[in-house]
């Protein structure tokens, strides 16, 4: 290749992040005080990883999911959110660009499990209600379970199975980018691999960016590309596990390296994150 024709190739575009957030600063007031939660704190996530972030109790990882989903706005800096700001998103209505999963699920109780699917769609007011219900079905299947439970309430159904229907919610209007929050928190050992065997299957056949806030360390280690860990009111550290766990730093040795963090960390020695 001649100077001349290299000088005419056009550089590949790189693609936006999907979450950046920039010199964040989150306070709150509290009894006529100020409580900093976070302070200059930055994080960029990619299109197709799945995030995983750690930190201690208050400091405020269900706080930054939140303002990735544009329900609360930080004191200074900026949360952009798939090439927007995330504040936009939450007066647009950010169920057809970003699903959420909360941790308890959130089912509305009233509905049946079929109309809490549907219940964004619905929210729209454009579509008819026999493709609003045709949607709602493929998602209840999507996410492996049988149309015979799409009249059950949430009273009858399992925990597994309510994680499986907000799944399903979250994923009603195929948003590129899901926020998870807790998602194996309250399942049994059993239920909490087939779930993140489900979340694992799904990142892949979607296409989805993930964004998950976990405390339990199985899911994150099988689940995480990448993992970053909040504290000192900002991301210390974000890479793989290995990565992480290298870093020097009291809560990531609390949190990794103590008996329970040696347990889990044995998944390391025997596979590497399937996604």
């Amino acid at each position: 290749m001649t100077p001349e024709t290299a000088s005419t190739i056009t550089p590949a575009k790189v693609a936006a992040p999907v979450v950046q957030i920039d010199k964040l600063w989150s306070i709150f007031h509290t009894t006529g005080r100020e409580a900093v939660i976070h302070q200059d704190l930055d994080l960029t996530i990619s299109q197709g990883e799945m995030m995983s972030i750690v930190g201690g109790s208050g400091s405020g990882k269900t706080v930054l999911l939140r303002q990735m989903l544009g329900l609360e706005t930080p004191a200074r800096g900026q949360v952009t959110v798939l090439g927007e700001p995330a504040s936009q998103l939450g007066r647009e209505g950010a169920a057809s660009r970003v699903g959420m999963l909360f941790q308890h699920g959130a089912l509305f109780s009233a509905f049946t499990v079929l109309e809490n699917i549907g219940f964004p769609l619905r929210e729209l007011g454009t579509l008819p209600r026999d493709l609003i219900h045709d949607v709602a079905m493929v998602k209840l299947q999507m996410v492996g379970l049988d149309p015979s439970q799409a009249h059950k309430m949430p009273s009858d159904l399992s925990g597994g199975m309510v994680k499986r229907v907000a799944l399903a919610r979250a994923l009603v209007m195929d948003p590129p980018l899901l926020l998870l929050d807790e998602p194996t928190a309250g399942l049994d050992p059993d239920s909490a691999d087939e779930f993140c065997r489900l979340l694992r299957s799904l990142h892949q056949e979607l296409g989805l960016t993930v964004v998950m806030v976990t405390h339990d360390l199985d899911t994150l280690f099988e689940l995480s590309t990448r993992i970053a860990v909040v504290a000192e009111k900002k991301v210390i550290v974000s890479g793989t596990a290995r990565e992480v766990m290298a870093y020097p730093h009291p809560f990531i040795r609390d949190f990794f390296l103590g008996e329970r963090g040696q347990r889990a960390t044995a998944l390391l020695s025997e596979t590497t994150p399937k996604v």
